[in-house]
């Protein structure tokens, strides 16, 4: 099973993050779960949101403890001990961010200005599809099409589309090693 814990802040799309990427999963044949956890619900609060996938039906129902991927949609969070609280060794971690990044551990860190890239194609600081399509990437495990063919279940063309292309770009820069 591979866990994914998000870190963002309410209104940069944490939650639709999980929520796309466990469709996509899905659509590759893979069992999923997704789902929140926040306290109360405002925009620019910590906002945590986990999803599960595996070859087999999720049965387990807490939250994700000891992630295998951690991904930042805010690197002011980067403060928080909450976001390598757990961590394992072999964590990823995959920060939005426009330079490396010192976390003073030992895991694999990937850095994508995710912020600029959305600046760039949707005019707004919404850096979770740029970051979907960066973690995908870095997941190595979920078709790009299907995440593509899930933004387009999902939004009216006009939100779709510029996601898309949000999506391939920043698929296309991230470099993995």
């Amino acid at each position: 099973m591979i866990e994914v814990r998000v870190h963002g802040r309410g209104g940069q799309g944490g939650v639709t993050f999980v929520e796309l990427l466990a469709k996509a999963a899905g659509l590759d044949g893979k069992y999923v779960q997704a789902f929140p956890s926040f306290g109360p619900e405002r925009t620019g609060a910590p906002v945590k949101a986990f999803c599960r996938i595996d070859n087999i039906p999720v049965t387990l129902r807490s939250q994700i403890y000891s992630p295998d991927f951690v991904v930042v949609l805010d690197p002011s969070l980067l403060d928080l001990p909450e976001v390598i609280e757990g961590i394992k060794p072999e964590t990823v971690i995959i920060v939005n961010s426009d330079k490396g990044i010192e976390l003073n551990i030992k895991n694999k860190v990937y850095t994508i200005d995710a912020t600029k890239l959305a600046m760039e194609i949707l005019g707004r600081p919404i850096t979770n599809t740029a970051m979907l399509g960066a973690f995908i990437k870095v997941l190595g495990l979920v078709k790009l099409e299907s995440v593509l063919k899930t933004i387009d279940e999902k939004f009216p063309e006009k939100i779709a589309e510029p996601n898309k292309k949000l999506i391939s770009q920043s698929y296309e820069l991230m470099v993995v090693d």
